[in-house]
């Protein structure tokens, strides 16, 4: 998500007033901007944990999904399923 489609959902949401919109507005946006970079490395740093499993276990198929699960599961950690749902419920609305 851009600071502009914060930006934009806070014009929809009835945030703007006649002088623009507040200082909060803005500070609000860069939290969830800093929130969601925090989210996409964690899951980025999850999936290079996958592929350094598959460095280390080239040969042994029972290992490298042993340290899979052990990774995938680390993702509820950083997303919640309603955070999940309600991403999917916002791309079928765009």
């Amino acid at each position: 998500m851009t600071q502009d489609e914060i930006i934009e959902m806070a014009r929809e949401s009835g945030l703007e007033t006649q002088d623009g919109f507040s200082e909060s507005v803005f500070y609000f946006a860069k939290l969830i901007l800093n929130k969601e970079r925090e989210k996409s490395l964690k899951l980025w740093m999850l999936l290079d944990d996958v592929d350094t499993a598959d460095d280390i276990a080239k040969a042994d198929d029972a290992i490298y999904r042993s340290l899979c699960r052990q990774a995938h599961k680390k993702r509820w950690d950083v997303l919640t399923g309603n955070d999940i749902d309600n991403a999917i419920r916002a791309r079928g609305q765009a």
